[in-house]
């Protein structure tokens, strides 16, 4: 089939990796003009990782990792208070691997370029189902026609709004917003991150073993905010705002946001929706079902997500063909067979992770703030210590690994 994909991030290069392997022929359209390099570190966990395996990325994916070595916790005046591994810092279990998320993205483009048609500096306008195809009009390209068209593009998803209706309906705010951008190291930091707590604001910096630069990173507590997702001055006056009388070095990453050629800002947010498929168009990923990014589990989602989504279509045609057609259920068509009722346990694991996360990221009191510090030091003198620091990962861990995969 002629499969349009809308979004070139993770979970859409993913997903045109499984269908190509699957014979299909894929086209990828992608707003940014370019492959959209650097980003955030993200985490790779679970049986995540058993799909990068499974696409013969895993040695790849592994020497891009990271190789973050220690967490410090700093006062208003920049003195350590507390320290903590990286790897428990992340919550990361034996196996997880952390990355760039522009890293993974060049290493899922490159496996796919010769494979995929990928058209960068457009997008989707509308799309029309008749009986046999989906008719799709580009802001820049001709109208073309698609067997089926998947939404990979991401938690302000286009193919969802014009598909499934406005984002209000699916878009659930957590009370809380995240900004991250470049900037210099002055802190000279080598695979460390620095992390300063004050009430309902978190603020740090950190450089993986790849960087040159560091990035500043903002989370703070807040009730939904009138703004425009494209006007860039705007959110960094907001951001300035939340954070304009705390101390640390956060006056001078707040003074270098506007040199960030990357800034990003948006609210920690969860996608909800009762179905991800109507007809012949699907989503996945954070289009779907966006963990948000206080989960750490967005990209796993999205590599199973597509794997899962990429391997039920084969099996549904193949029924189609031998005249037995697969049963209409709400938000499940025949095209996509199994997709919801395999990923939808998963998805929602997931989830549930955002909000116990959140608790321990943007804390609300000086007490809570001296509490987690007094407990942080406190830790390596602890008997059965190890017992405690497993117990921090199990539950990512459950989630990371609910759902068994089968072998395509």
């Amino acid at each position: 089939m002629e499969i349009l994909i809308s979004g070139a991030s993770v979970a859409g290069p993913a997903l045109a990796y499984w269908l190509t392997r699957h014979g299909h022929r894929v086209t990828v359209v992608e707003r940014a003009g370019a492959l959209r390099e650097g980003g955030y570190k993200v985490d790779i966990r679970g049986a995540a990782v058993d799909v990068i395996q499974k696409m013969g990325l895993l040695d790849q994916v592994r020497a891009a990792s990271t190789d973050m070595r220690m967490a410090r916790f700093v006062n208003g005046d920049g003195k350590q208070v507390a320290t903590m591994d990286a790897e428990l810092f992340g919550g990361r279990s034996s196996g997880d691997i952390e990355i760039m998320r522009g890293d993974l993205a060049r290493l899922l483009h490159e496996i796919t370029e010769d494979d995929v048609e990928y058209v960068f500096g457009d997008s989707i306008t509308s799309l029309t189902e008749d009986a046999d195809k989906v008719r799709v009009t580009f802001e820049q390209a001709p109208a073309r026609a698609f067997d089926l068209v998947v939404g990979a593009d991401g938690l302000h998803s286009n193919v969802r709004a014009l598909a499934f209706g406005p984002e209000e309906r699916y878009v659930h705010h957590l009370g809380h917003y995240i900004s991250i951008f470049s900037v210099p190291n002055h802190r000279g930091l080598d695979r460390e991150e620095m992390m300063h707590a004050a009430p309902g604001r978190t603020a740090g910096m950190y450089a993986t073993r790849q960087m040159t630069e560091a990035k500043a990173l903002f989370m703070f507590s807040s009730p939904e905010l009138a703004y425009d997702r494209r006007d860039v001055e705007r959110q960094r006056d907001l951001l300035a705002e939340a954070y304009r009388d705390q101390r640390w070095d956060v006056p001078r990453l707040l003074a270098e946001m506007g040199d960030a050629p990357d800034f990003y800002f948006d609210a920690i947010s969860q996608v909800r929706m009762d179905r991800w498929t109507t007809g012949r168009i699907a989503l996945v990923g954070d289009a779907a079902c966006c963990p948000s990014p206080a989960s750490g589990q967005g990209t796993s989602v999205s590599l199973v997500g597509a794997y899962v989504l990429a391997g039920e279509i084969p099996g549904v045609l193949a029924g189609e063909r031998s005249g037995v057609l697969a049963d209409e259920t709400p938000g499940q068509g025949p095209f996509f067979g199994a997709y919801e009722e395999i990923m939808r346990p998963f998805a929602e694991a997931n989830q549930k992770l955002a909000a116990g996360n959140l608790k321990g990221m943007v804390l609300r009191s000086r007490g809570q703030i001296r509490f987690q510090m007094f407990m942080l030091r406190l830790l390596p003198r602890l008997p059965g210590k190890d017992a405690m620091i497993r117990r921090v990962s199990e539950g990512i861990h459950r989630a990371a690994t609910a759902i068994g995969l089968k072998d395509y």
